[in-house]
């Protein structure tokens, strides 16, 4: 799949803070270097969950963790199938993990780089000095009479390190043939050589407050230039009732904090699906408590349990719930307690292709008696994570189990690596919704495969035209 410039991509490094700035100089006064990673380039930080998982993959795969302690790493989504993300560890790119749902497993793809924080002790060939110079700078593909040994692991497809004899590491690739078939092998090609773009990986230790720090003047840049637009709306509009749209997310969360700052206090408009997260709920509640704001809630779960007995599931192209769940209700909330207002929602550009190009005022076709406004639209994800730990918020813990959204538990915008992670950690919530979808099933003659294989989220001959953000 093709990448997405859906903004400039501001991510660069400080070699020595060892975190990552989102400007070309880091409050140390050090120059940074930029980080290349893959458009949109929305890098998140990988909490404890995360880079467990990434040094699981890595230790089944390799024999050996990748991420060492004490180190700081970035998630970058990438274009895919389903789930696929960069690690970026000591400013360079270390290697992908890569979700394949048929067989629920994730693989790694590893760069050379990556050997800079480990050494992989399984699913390795070592090849001979002579074909060092053909691997290195040609990357061409490791030929039999160049093969000196292969690790007993290799299997064909299997991603393999080539290394030297002298232990260096010569070049990644996909294993073409298995172990005892290459030892055999007089001629012909064993391991097809990647080429990736280079990158540098300097390993070294930091926290997320030297981050925080490392990017002092970015964010209080970022802050004031958010307070000032939440001003100037709300004085172009001072006959709308102003409040802050809250899903119980991070962006919203940063938007709630920019414009109590902006405004003072104003009130927490919370679309209640019905399809919420525990968590979430706590979170709202939680952040109501903390800055003392007041919520009002939509419910949409009446209208929900209507739309599905009469069209089925939602899907990726036919997001009725948001309509359903959340527009709708919202619009009847706003004419009945205020005739119109202002609403300050948590979009960002870097979300997606729609997002980036939207306004940052506007109003949203099926919500009329509102208008909306972004003011952290031109923020990235780990502008949002900075600020958040800067202001010591309250942000979802679900963030630290792995979910990098949130949102409804079974939206159909998810991947599937992520419904399969929802399935495993809240079975009651899943097996609750798969009994609604096998209903749906039976009484349609539908095959397994359409629950199993995440069929539900697709309708045929449907183009959907949702995109919202409450």
């Amino acid at each position: 799949m093709r990448p997405s410039y859906l903004g400039k991509i501001l991510l660069r490094w400080c070699d020595q803070c060892h975190v990552p700035v989102l400007a070309q100089y880091c409050n140390c006064g050090a120059r940074t270097r930029e980080v290349p990673v893959t458009p949109p380039g929305d890098a998140r930080p990988a909490f404890p969950a995360d880079i467990a998982l990434i040094n699981r993959i890595f230790k089944e795969h390799f024999g050996a963790e990748l991420i060492p302690e004490g180190h700081l790493v970035l998630l970058n989504k990438v274009p895919d199938r389903d789930r696929m993300e960069e690690i970026v560890v000591g400013g360079g790119i270390a290697g992908i993990i890569r979700y394949f749902p048929e067989q629920r497993r994730w693989e790694p793809i590893p760069r050379p780089e990556a050997c800079t924080l480990f050494s992989p002790k399984k699913r390795c060939v070592v090849i001979d000095d002579d074909a060092l110079p053909f691997i290195r700078e040609q990357h061409m593909s490791v030929l039999a009479p160049g093969l000196v040994s292969v690790d007993d692991a290799v299997c064909a497809g299997d991603e393999v390190f080539i290394r030297a004899k002298d232990g260096s590491c010569a070049g990644v690739g996909r294993a073409k043939v298995d172990a005892a078939t290459a030892r055999n092998m007089k001629k012909g090609s064993l391991v097809r050589t990647r080429n990736n773009i280079t990158s540098v990986i300097v390993p070294g230790f930091a926290e997320w407050e030297d981050a925080v720090t490392a990017n002092a003047e970015v964010l209080e840049n970022a802050e004031s230039s958010a307070i000032r637009f939440v001003r100037e709306v709300a004085d172009q509009n001072p006959h709308l009732v102003a409040n802050i749209s809250y899903s119980g997310g991070k962006d919203s969360l940063a938007t709630l904090l920019v414009v109590t700052k902006a405004l003072g206090k104003v009130v927490m408009l919370f679309a209640d699906t019905g399809l919420e997260f525990p968590e979430t709920y706590a979170n709202v509640e939680e952040a109501s408590r903390r800055y003392g704001l007041d919520i009002i809630r939509t419910d949409g779960r009446t209208q929900f349990r209507e739309t599905f007995e009469r069209q089925g599931p939602p899907a990726v192209n036919s997001r009725w719930c948001c309509r359903v769940c959340k527009l709708t209700p919202v619009e009847n909330l706003i004419r009945e307690q205020w005739g119109e207002c202002l609403s300050f929602i948590g979009q960002r550009r870097y979300e997606s292709e729609k997002r980036a190009q939207s306004k940052q005022v506007w109003r949203n076709s099926g919500v009329h008696s509102q208008l909306s406004a972004a003011p952290i639209h031109n923020w990235t994800a780990l502008h949002v994570w900075l600020y958040l730990m800067r202001e010591h918020a309250p942000y979802n813990i679900l963030y630290e189990r792995r979910l990098d959204r949130i949102g409804c538990f079974m939206c159909p915008s998810s991947d599937m690596a992520l419904i399969h992670l929802i399935e495993t950690e809240y079975p009651g919530l899943w097996e609750n919704w798969r009994t609604q979808l096998v209903q749906w099933q039976q009484a349609r003659g539908l095959p397994e495969e359409w629950i199993t294989g995440g069929k539900w989220r697709l309708k045929e001959g449907t183009r959907d035209a949702e995109d919202s953000n409450y």
